[in-house]
Protein backbone atom coordinates (compact mmCIF):
# COMPACT_ATOMS: atom_id res chain seq x y z
CA UNK A 1 0.00 0.00 0.00
CA UNK A 2 1.41 3.10 -0.84
CA UNK A 3 2.36 6.17 1.35
CA UNK A 4 0.72 9.23 -0.11
CA UNK A 5 1.04 11.42 2.64
CA UNK A 6 4.63 12.76 1.93
CA UNK A 7 2.97 14.86 -0.17
CA UNK A 8 0.51 16.46 2.36
CA UNK A 9 2.58 19.51 4.21
CA UNK A 10 -0.19 18.75 7.32
CA UNK A 11 1.31 15.64 7.71
CA UNK A 12 5.07 16.62 7.77
CA UNK A 13 4.21 19.54 10.05
CA UNK A 14 1.87 17.23 12.32
CA UNK A 15 3.94 13.32 12.58
CA UNK A 16 1.41 11.84 14.99
CA UNK A 17 -2.07 13.40 12.95
CA UNK A 18 -4.34 10.66 12.03
CA UNK A 19 -6.94 12.54 9.90
CA UNK A 20 -9.96 10.44 9.65
CA UNK A 21 -12.29 13.25 8.77
CA UNK A 22 -11.68 13.62 4.63
CA UNK A 23 -16.00 13.38 4.53
CA UNK A 24 -16.23 16.70 5.73
CA UNK A 25 -13.49 18.24 3.96
CA UNK A 26 -10.06 16.62 2.61
CA UNK A 27 -6.39 17.17 3.24
CA UNK A 28 -4.48 19.92 0.51
CA UNK A 29 -1.32 17.83 -1.33
CA UNK A 30 1.79 20.68 -1.80
CA UNK A 31 1.25 20.17 -5.79
CA UNK A 32 -2.14 22.14 -4.51
CA UNK A 33 -1.03 24.62 -2.39
CA UNK A 34 1.61 25.80 -4.69
CA UNK A 35 -0.69 26.44 -7.18
CA UNK A 36 -2.35 28.53 -5.26
CA UNK A 37 0.89 30.52 -4.14
CA UNK A 38 1.57 30.49 -7.84
CA UNK A 39 -1.58 32.61 -8.72
CA UNK A 40 -1.12 34.85 -5.97
CA UNK A 41 2.20 35.48 -6.92
CA UNK A 42 3.04 35.87 -10.35
CA UNK A 43 -0.91 36.42 -12.22
CA UNK A 44 -3.33 37.83 -9.39
CA UNK A 45 -6.48 39.60 -11.75
CA UNK A 46 -9.83 39.74 -12.10
CA UNK A 47 -10.84 37.51 -15.19
CA UNK A 48 -12.85 38.32 -18.20
CA UNK A 49 -12.83 42.49 -17.58
CA UNK A 50 -8.85 42.67 -17.92
CA UNK A 51 -6.79 43.18 -21.28
CA UNK A 52 -3.49 43.25 -19.92
CA UNK A 53 -1.25 40.17 -19.66
CA UNK A 54 -1.58 38.87 -16.20
CA UNK A 55 -5.70 39.17 -16.23
CA UNK A 56 -5.62 37.10 -19.63
CA UNK A 57 -3.83 34.71 -18.33
CA UNK A 58 -6.19 34.16 -15.28
CA UNK A 59 -9.25 34.36 -17.71
CA UNK A 60 -7.38 31.70 -19.62
CA UNK A 61 -7.01 29.20 -16.31
CA UNK A 62 -10.28 29.82 -15.23
CA UNK A 63 -11.25 28.05 -18.52
CA UNK A 64 -9.03 26.01 -18.60
CA UNK A 65 -9.87 24.39 -15.78
CA UNK A 66 -13.64 24.61 -16.73
CA UNK A 67 -12.66 22.16 -19.38
CA UNK A 68 -10.46 20.20 -16.81
CA UNK A 69 -14.04 19.34 -14.78
CA UNK A 70 -15.73 18.58 -17.78
CA UNK A 71 -13.09 15.59 -18.80
CA UNK A 72 -13.08 14.70 -15.28
CA UNK A 73 -16.60 13.94 -15.34
CA UNK A 74 -17.04 13.14 -19.13
CA UNK A 75 -19.28 16.38 -19.65
CA UNK A 76 -20.53 16.72 -23.43
CA UNK A 77 -18.99 20.55 -22.94
CA UNK A 78 -17.63 22.64 -20.69
CA UNK A 79 -20.29 25.14 -20.82
CA UNK A 80 -22.15 22.84 -18.91
CA UNK A 81 -19.57 23.14 -16.17
CA UNK A 82 -20.66 26.11 -13.51
CA UNK A 83 -18.32 27.05 -10.30
CA UNK A 84 -20.27 27.77 -7.24
CA UNK A 85 -19.18 28.30 -3.72
CA UNK A 86 -19.82 24.92 -3.02
CA UNK A 87 -22.23 21.57 -3.43
CA UNK A 88 -24.76 23.10 -1.20
CA UNK A 89 -24.91 26.53 -3.27
CA UNK A 90 -24.87 24.13 -6.53
CA UNK A 91 -28.40 22.69 -5.01
CA UNK A 92 -30.10 25.39 -4.47
CA UNK A 93 -29.25 27.34 -7.34
CA UNK A 94 -31.25 24.56 -9.38
CA UNK A 95 -33.95 24.29 -6.71
CA UNK A 96 -34.23 27.78 -7.17
CA UNK A 97 -34.07 27.77 -10.72
CA UNK A 98 -36.57 25.21 -11.10
CA UNK A 99 -39.19 26.29 -8.72
CA UNK A 100 -40.97 27.99 -11.39
CA UNK A 101 -41.63 24.33 -12.98
CA UNK A 102 -43.10 23.03 -9.95
CA UNK A 103 -46.76 22.85 -9.33
CA UNK A 104 -49.31 22.22 -6.61
CA UNK A 105 -49.82 19.06 -6.74
CA UNK A 106 -46.39 18.09 -8.60
CA UNK A 107 -43.74 15.46 -6.76
CA UNK A 108 -40.89 15.89 -5.73
CA UNK A 109 -38.90 13.31 -4.50
CA UNK A 110 -35.81 12.47 -2.18
CA UNK A 111 -34.05 10.09 -0.21
CA UNK A 112 -33.93 9.10 3.57
CA UNK A 113 -29.87 9.29 3.39
CA UNK A 114 -29.37 12.73 2.17
CA UNK A 115 -27.39 15.25 3.58
CA UNK A 116 -29.32 17.99 4.75
CA UNK A 117 -28.50 20.42 1.71
CA UNK A 118 -30.18 18.05 -0.36
CA UNK A 119 -32.69 17.02 1.42
CA UNK A 120 -34.17 20.35 3.20
CA UNK A 121 -34.30 22.97 -0.60
CA UNK A 122 -36.41 20.20 -2.01
CA UNK A 123 -38.59 20.29 1.26
CA UNK A 124 -38.85 23.93 1.20
CA UNK A 125 -39.87 24.37 -2.41
CA UNK A 126 -42.57 21.34 -1.89
CA UNK A 127 -43.93 23.44 1.26
CA UNK A 128 -44.09 26.87 -0.82
CA UNK A 129 -45.30 25.40 -4.05
CA UNK A 130 -47.83 22.77 -2.61
CA UNK A 131 -46.29 20.10 -4.10
CA UNK A 132 -45.62 16.42 -2.61
CA UNK A 133 -42.18 15.84 -1.24
CA UNK A 134 -41.78 11.90 -1.15
CA UNK A 135 -38.69 10.32 0.63
CA UNK A 136 -37.75 7.34 -0.09
CA UNK A 137 -36.60 4.60 2.49
CA UNK A 138 -33.67 1.99 2.77
CA UNK A 139 -33.82 -1.44 3.35
CA UNK A 140 -32.57 -3.68 5.81
CA UNK A 141 -28.87 -3.41 4.04
CA UNK A 142 -29.01 0.34 4.48
CA UNK A 143 -29.47 0.19 0.57
CA UNK A 144 -32.09 1.33 -2.22
CA UNK A 145 -32.95 -1.22 -4.72
CA UNK A 146 -34.97 -0.68 -7.94
CA UNK A 147 -38.01 -1.92 -5.39
CA UNK A 148 -37.86 1.05 -3.11
CA UNK A 149 -38.71 3.48 -5.92
CA UNK A 150 -41.19 0.71 -7.70
CA UNK A 151 -43.50 0.39 -4.68
CA UNK A 152 -43.66 4.03 -3.91
CA UNK A 153 -47.07 4.98 -6.03
CA UNK A 154 -46.14 8.48 -6.14
CA UNK A 155 -43.01 7.99 -7.97
CA UNK A 156 -44.58 7.58 -11.41
CA UNK A 157 -45.65 11.48 -11.10
CA UNK A 158 -42.36 12.45 -10.03
CA UNK A 159 -41.18 16.05 -11.54
CA UNK A 160 -38.01 16.06 -9.55
CA UNK A 161 -35.88 13.06 -8.24
CA UNK A 162 -32.94 14.19 -5.87
CA UNK A 163 -30.60 11.44 -4.28
CA UNK A 164 -27.19 11.37 -2.99
CA UNK A 165 -24.34 9.08 -5.27
CA UNK A 166 -22.62 7.80 -1.91
CA UNK A 167 -23.68 8.60 2.05
CA UNK A 168 -21.63 10.35 4.08
CA UNK A 169 -23.10 8.40 6.89
CA UNK A 170 -23.48 4.91 6.26
CA UNK A 171 -21.21 4.82 2.97
CA UNK A 172 -23.80 3.07 0.71
CA UNK A 173 -23.03 3.84 -2.63
CA UNK A 174 -26.32 4.25 -4.35
CA UNK A 175 -26.80 2.20 -7.70
CA UNK A 176 -28.24 5.80 -9.51
CA UNK A 177 -27.73 4.61 -12.69
CA UNK A 178 -29.64 1.91 -12.23
CA UNK A 179 -32.33 4.14 -10.59
CA UNK A 180 -32.36 6.72 -12.98
CA UNK A 181 -32.78 4.73 -15.70
CA UNK A 182 -35.74 3.04 -14.36
CA UNK A 183 -37.29 6.34 -13.37
CA UNK A 184 -37.14 8.06 -16.56
CA UNK A 185 -38.59 4.55 -18.23
CA UNK A 186 -41.67 4.57 -16.35
CA UNK A 187 -42.73 7.91 -16.05
CA UNK A 188 -45.59 7.60 -18.44
CA UNK A 189 -47.66 10.57 -17.85
CA UNK A 190 -45.47 13.90 -18.45
CA UNK A 191 -42.13 14.15 -19.60
CA UNK A 192 -39.14 12.61 -17.29
CA UNK A 193 -38.35 14.05 -14.50
CA UNK A 194 -35.18 15.86 -13.26
CA UNK A 195 -32.58 14.46 -11.42
CA UNK A 196 -30.20 15.63 -9.44
CA UNK A 197 -27.56 13.49 -7.99
CA UNK A 198 -25.17 15.00 -5.02
CA UNK A 199 -21.78 13.52 -5.50
CA UNK A 200 -20.08 15.39 -2.63
CA UNK A 201 -19.07 12.24 -1.88
CA UNK A 202 -18.33 9.95 -4.81
CA UNK A 203 -16.11 12.34 -7.16
CA UNK A 204 -13.22 12.39 -4.74
CA UNK A 205 -12.82 8.74 -4.39
CA UNK A 206 -14.13 7.07 -7.49
CA UNK A 207 -14.92 7.69 -11.53
CA UNK A 208 -18.04 9.20 -11.72
CA UNK A 209 -19.59 9.76 -15.80
CA UNK A 210 -22.03 12.38 -15.81
CA UNK A 211 -23.12 11.24 -19.25
CA UNK A 212 -23.05 7.26 -17.84
CA UNK A 213 -25.17 7.99 -15.04
CA UNK A 214 -27.89 9.64 -16.60
CA UNK A 215 -28.38 12.95 -14.85
CA UNK A 216 -29.59 16.32 -15.46
CA UNK A 217 -27.14 18.09 -12.82
CA UNK A 218 -24.78 16.76 -10.74
CA UNK A 219 -23.06 18.71 -7.82
CA UNK A 220 -19.82 18.50 -5.98
CA UNK A 221 -17.33 20.20 -3.34
CA UNK A 222 -13.68 21.26 -4.24
CA UNK A 223 -12.92 21.41 -0.27
CA UNK A 224 -13.71 17.34 -0.39
CA UNK A 225 -11.63 16.98 -3.62
CA UNK A 226 -7.83 18.52 -2.24
CA UNK A 227 -8.85 21.94 -3.69
CA UNK A 228 -9.73 24.50 -1.26
CA UNK A 229 -12.86 25.84 0.20
CA UNK A 230 -15.09 28.06 -1.08
CA UNK A 231 -15.07 26.32 -4.49
CA UNK A 232 -17.48 23.47 -6.01
CA UNK A 233 -19.46 22.45 -9.06
CA UNK A 234 -22.02 22.36 -10.86
CA UNK A 235 -22.88 20.39 -13.94
CA UNK A 236 -26.00 20.55 -15.57
CA UNK A 237 -26.90 19.29 -19.36
CA UNK A 238 -26.91 22.39 -21.63
CA UNK A 239 -30.80 22.44 -22.88
CA UNK A 240 -31.33 22.77 -19.34
CA UNK A 241 -29.38 25.42 -18.07
CA UNK A 242 -30.44 27.65 -21.10
CA UNK A 243 -33.84 27.35 -19.97
CA UNK A 244 -33.19 28.32 -16.40
CA UNK A 245 -33.80 31.62 -14.69
CA UNK A 246 -30.36 33.08 -13.46
CA UNK A 247 -29.56 32.23 -9.50
CA UNK A 248 -27.95 35.24 -8.58
CA UNK A 249 -28.12 38.75 -10.69
CA UNK A 250 -24.90 41.37 -10.80
CA UNK A 251 -21.98 41.92 -12.78
CA UNK A 252 -20.15 39.67 -15.56
CA UNK A 253 -23.38 37.63 -15.90
CA UNK A 254 -24.89 40.29 -18.28
CA UNK A 255 -25.00 41.04 -22.01
CA UNK A 256 -26.53 44.45 -21.94
CA UNK A 257 -28.21 46.59 -18.98
CA UNK A 258 -30.75 49.02 -19.95
CA UNK A 259 -33.22 51.02 -18.28
CA UNK A 260 -35.91 49.05 -19.24
CA UNK A 261 -34.42 45.58 -19.98
CA UNK A 262 -31.48 43.31 -19.00
CA UNK A 263 -30.33 40.26 -21.32
CA UNK A 264 -27.82 37.81 -19.59
CA UNK A 265 -24.88 36.29 -20.98
CA UNK A 266 -24.48 32.56 -22.45
CA UNK A 267 -24.07 29.45 -19.93
CA UNK A 268 -22.35 29.20 -17.75
CA UNK A 269 -21.71 32.83 -17.78
CA UNK A 270 -25.37 33.66 -16.65
CA UNK A 271 -25.20 31.59 -13.40
CA UNK A 272 -21.88 32.88 -12.35
CA UNK A 273 -22.33 36.37 -11.02
CA UNK A 274 -19.66 38.71 -9.45
CA UNK A 275 -15.84 37.77 -9.35
CA UNK A 276 -15.66 33.92 -8.98
CA UNK A 277 -13.49 32.46 -6.66
CA UNK A 278 -10.22 32.34 -8.76
CA UNK A 279 -7.44 30.67 -6.61
CA UNK A 280 -9.86 28.09 -5.69
CA UNK A 281 -10.78 27.49 -9.29
CA UNK A 282 -6.89 27.10 -9.70
CA UNK A 283 -6.28 25.16 -7.01
CA UNK A 284 -9.75 22.48 -8.46
CA UNK A 285 -7.51 22.29 -11.49
CA UNK A 286 -4.37 21.22 -9.26
CA UNK A 287 -6.63 19.12 -7.46
CA UNK A 288 -7.83 17.24 -10.47
CA UNK A 289 -4.40 16.82 -12.13
CA UNK A 290 -3.31 15.42 -8.97
CA UNK A 291 -5.53 12.80 -8.90
CA UNK A 292 -5.39 12.25 -12.45
CA UNK A 293 -1.74 11.19 -12.23
CA UNK A 294 -2.41 8.73 -9.61
CA UNK A 295 -5.96 7.30 -11.23
CA UNK A 296 -9.44 7.17 -10.13
CA UNK A 297 -8.94 3.89 -9.69
CA UNK A 298 -6.14 3.52 -7.71
CA UNK A 299 -7.71 5.38 -5.11
CA UNK A 300 -10.84 3.44 -5.40
CA UNK A 301 -8.32 0.61 -4.51
CA UNK A 302 -6.64 1.59 -2.19
CA UNK A 303 -10.02 2.55 -0.04
CA UNK A 304 -11.01 -0.42 -0.50
CA UNK A 305 -7.99 -2.06 0.66
CA UNK A 306 -8.22 0.59 4.43
CA UNK A 307 -11.93 -0.27 4.43
CA UNK A 308 -11.54 -3.86 4.75
CA UNK A 309 -8.36 -4.00 6.81
CA UNK A 310 -10.64 -1.44 9.30
CA UNK A 311 -14.02 -2.78 9.42
CA UNK A 312 -12.04 -6.25 10.02
CA UNK A 313 -11.11 -5.13 13.24
CA UNK A 314 -13.77 -2.99 14.35
CA UNK A 315 -15.60 -5.92 13.95
CA UNK A 316 -13.74 -7.81 16.56
CA UNK A 317 -14.82 -5.45 19.41
CA UNK A 318 -17.77 -6.26 21.56
CA UNK A 319 -20.59 -3.70 21.90
CA UNK A 320 -20.18 -1.81 18.54
CA UNK A 321 -23.01 -1.38 16.30
CA UNK A 322 -21.77 -0.23 12.67
CA UNK A 323 -24.08 1.31 10.01
CA UNK A 324 -24.31 0.76 6.52
CA UNK A 325 -23.78 -1.98 4.02
CA UNK A 326 -21.74 -5.44 5.36
CA UNK A 327 -20.11 -5.73 1.85
CA UNK A 328 -17.13 -3.26 1.57
CA UNK A 329 -17.47 -3.09 -1.83
CA UNK A 330 -20.86 -1.45 -1.42
CA UNK A 331 -19.40 1.10 0.46
CA UNK A 332 -17.28 4.69 0.38
CA UNK A 333 -14.74 5.33 2.53
CA UNK A 334 -16.92 5.81 5.90
CA UNK A 335 -17.61 3.89 8.41
CA UNK A 336 -20.19 5.15 10.95
CA UNK A 337 -20.71 3.52 14.10
CA UNK A 338 -21.87 4.07 18.14
CA UNK A 339 -20.37 1.95 21.18
CA UNK A 340 -22.90 0.49 23.28
CA UNK A 341 -23.57 2.66 26.71
CA UNK A 342 -20.71 5.87 25.20
CA UNK A 343 -22.36 8.60 23.99
CA UNK A 344 -20.27 9.27 19.97
CA UNK A 345 -19.04 12.93 21.59
CA UNK A 346 -17.58 11.06 24.49
CA UNK A 347 -15.72 8.69 22.24
CA UNK A 348 -14.74 11.72 19.80
CA UNK A 349 -13.09 13.26 22.77
CA UNK A 350 -11.16 10.56 23.65
CA UNK A 351 -9.68 10.23 20.24
CA UNK A 352 -9.50 13.67 19.52
CA UNK A 353 -7.42 13.78 22.93
CA UNK A 354 -5.17 11.37 21.18
CA UNK A 355 -4.58 13.28 17.70
CA UNK A 356 -7.34 11.38 15.59
CA UNK A 357 -9.37 13.20 13.98
CA UNK A 358 -13.10 11.49 13.69
CA UNK A 359 -16.45 13.26 13.39
CA UNK A 360 -19.53 12.61 15.97
CA UNK A 361 -22.99 14.04 15.95
CA UNK A 362 -25.79 13.63 12.88
CA UNK A 363 -23.53 14.57 10.30
CA UNK A 364 -25.97 16.57 8.80
CA UNK A 365 -28.33 13.96 8.15
CA UNK A 366 -30.87 14.02 10.90
CA UNK A 367 -33.85 12.34 9.16
CA UNK A 368 -31.69 9.23 8.53
CA UNK A 369 -30.32 9.15 12.44
CA UNK A 370 -33.66 9.24 13.40
CA UNK A 371 -34.77 6.33 11.22
CA UNK A 372 -31.79 4.47 12.61
CA UNK A 373 -33.57 5.37 15.99
CA UNK A 374 -30.26 7.27 16.96
CA UNK A 375 -29.21 10.80 17.64
CA UNK A 376 -25.78 10.61 16.98
CA UNK A 377 -23.01 8.05 15.64
CA UNK A 378 -19.16 8.42 15.69
CA UNK A 379 -17.83 8.55 11.85
CA UNK A 380 -14.36 7.69 10.52
CA UNK A 381 -13.87 8.45 7.26
CA UNK A 382 -10.82 7.46 4.85
CA UNK A 383 -9.12 9.05 2.02
CA UNK A 384 -5.77 8.39 -0.36
CA UNK A 385 -3.40 9.35 2.70
CA UNK A 386 -4.62 6.78 4.74
CA UNK A 387 -2.84 3.68 5.69
CA UNK A 388 -2.98 0.49 7.90
CA UNK A 389 -1.49 2.54 10.51
CA UNK A 390 -4.37 5.03 11.04
CA UNK A 391 -6.57 2.44 11.56
CA UNK A 392 -4.46 0.36 14.04
CA UNK A 393 -4.36 4.19 16.11
CA UNK A 394 -8.10 4.22 15.88
CA UNK A 395 -8.76 0.92 16.85
CA UNK A 396 -6.85 1.61 20.09
CA UNK A 397 -8.76 4.85 20.44
CA UNK A 398 -11.70 3.05 20.28
CA UNK A 399 -10.71 0.39 23.14
CA UNK A 400 -9.40 3.25 25.47
CA UNK A 401 -12.90 4.73 25.08
CA UNK A 402 -14.18 1.49 25.86
CA UNK A 403 -11.94 1.36 28.90
CA UNK A 404 -12.66 4.98 30.58
CA UNK A 405 -16.79 5.28 30.21
CA UNK A 406 -17.62 0.95 31.02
Amino acid sequence: MKNYKKDFPIFQKNKSLVYLDSAATSQKPKFVLDSIIEYYETYNANVRRGLYPIAEKATAKVEEVRKQVARFINAKDPSEIIFVRNATEGINLVAYSLSNDLQKGDVVVSTIMEHHSNFVPWQQLAKIKGAKFEVIDIDKNFQFSISNFQSNPNIKNAKILTITHVSNVLGTINPIREIIKNLKSSIINHKSPVVLVDAAQSIPHMKVDVQDIGCDFLVFSGHKTMASTGIGVLYGKKELLEKMQPFLYGGDMIKEVGIEKTTFADVPYKFEAGTPDIAGIVSLGAAIEYLNKIGMDTIRNHELGIMNYGLERIRKIEGITIYGPQNVADRGGVISFNIHGIHAHDVAQVLGDMGICIRAGHHCAMPLHKRLGISSSVRASFYLYNDEADVDKFIEGIKKAKKIFT
